[in-house]
């Protein structure tokens, strides 16, 4: 399958979001437009939902000023207003016929919930689904304390029905959205099926961390650190992790499925594998800006990166600094292309635009965007146990 092997969105935190807002990086608000085409419907997770299955289809014509887009967008949600039409929907034109191929338009409530998602957690029961072989929608995963998982709902578990409404044909995404919700103790009964058995479960959400990092001791003593997203804190738990490893021990950092985050925690991840240096530039408007790795990180154990075509945005921008500075062996399939700077806009009715302002470059100048980054090592099927050999096979960097 091409795409990520789980639907996951994340946005960069605005510090404060206004016209004119201070430049917030943002590398991960593609998926949207991938849910609202229906292209990676095949698995999804409570804790990384797509804000708005309305976004528009990719332009190919480039991307537009920002400032002007920006306007443009508020203007038009302004007139909307003004006659009693909806503010969001007019800005969210306007920004399709601005070309910029990231640009969206999110509601209050909408953008409420990313920022809340950027802290690692979200509200509902615990679940991921996928649809299986035959069509079904089944249980993918069951967060380990969670609601779901402290009924006994199992992995495997077909998902019949959410509130009464059958799920069989909906896109996965949707499939998700039914089953979270905006209120920790709300109820939401699930049609299970597991064998023969059939059954009803009225569960109550709760606030969930993602587990955005796991780390696995792997056989022969090497360690994965698997990151799923960049949400607050994930840096450092890379950099923890990588710390806390046993001595000489090799690390395989799986990206793999990564659809970005907060940029600050990719460069804080990266930190734990260099020592100083630059990670990354970027341009906003013509201005070069870069960003810089702290000092003291681990240069001595060999490094495997694992990436996909869901390997994205801020997990793009660690791959290429890992890559172009000789840190990791990247193994994998080429990673998606997500390399653009957005800024956070508030529209006179309250609903926030991102629009494109820059882009961002690898240690070595490598362009992103539209291009991904290209594994040392190509693996289509096996990629994990290849990049397990491959680590293997590495001694410590002289």
């Amino acid at each position: 399958m091409s795409g990520p092997d789980r639907f996951c969105e994340l946005l960069s935190r605005p510090r404060r979001i206004r016209r004119g807002a201070t430049l917030t990086l943002v590398f991960a608000s593609v998926l949207a437009t991938g849910a609202a085409t229906g292209s990676w419907d095949e698995a999804a997770g409570e804790g990384r939902k797509s804000p708005a299955l309305s976004t528009r289809s990719v332009s190919s014509s480039g991307d537009a000023s920002s400032g002007d887009a920006a306007t443009e967008a508020a203007d038009a949600a302004a007139e909307a207003m003004a006659d009693g039409k909806s503010g969001k929907k007019a800005a969210e034109e306007a920004v399709s016929r601005s070309g910029d191929r990231w640009g969206s338009v999110y509601s209050p409530a909408e953008y409420q919930e990313f920022e809340q998602s950027l802290d690692g957690a979200y509200t509902g029961v615990g679940l991921w689904a996928r649809r299986a072989s035959d069509g079904r929608i089944e249980v993918s995963r069951v967060q380990r304390g969670g609601p779901a998982g402290q009924a006994g709902i199992r992995e495997g578990d077909q998902l019949r029905s959410i509130d009464g409404k059958r799920v069989a044909g909906l896109p996965v995404t949707e499939v998700v959205s039914l089953l979270r919700g905006t209120r920790a103790g709300s109820p939401v009964e699930l049609g299970l099926k597991r064998g023969t058995r059939a059954w009803s479960e009225t569960l109550h959400r709760a606030r969930l961390s993602t587990d955005d990092v796991t780390v696995t001791k792997l056989a022969g003593g090497a360690v994965m650190i698997k990151v799923e997203a960049f949400t607050k804190g994930a840096g450092e738990r890379v950099r923890s992790a990588v710390r806390d490893a046993p001595e000489g021990a090799g690390i395989l950092l799986d990206l793999r499925g990564n659809s970005g985050g907060l940029v600050s925690e990719a460069v804080t991840a990266a930190s734990g594998l260099v020592d100083g240096g630059l990670v990354a530039t970027y341009d906003v408007r013509g201005e070069q800006k870069a960003l810089h790795a702290e000092r003291g990180g681990d240069t001595t154990r060999p490094v495997v990166a694992l990436v996909d075509g869901g390997t994205m945005s801020a997990a793009e921008l660690l791959t290429g600094a890992l890559q172009d500075r000789g840190r990791a062996v990247v193994v994998g399939s080429k990673t998606f292309g997500k390399g653009s700077v957005q800024m956070p806009s508030r529209l006179p009715d309250g609903s926030v635009a991102e629009l494109t302002v820059g882009h961002y470059r690898t240690p070595s100048g490598q362009a992103v965007d539209g291009r991904g980054i290209t594994p040392d090592l190509e693996v289509e099927g096996g990629a994990e146990k290849r990049a397990e050999t491959v680590l293997t096979g590495l001694g410590p960097p002289s």
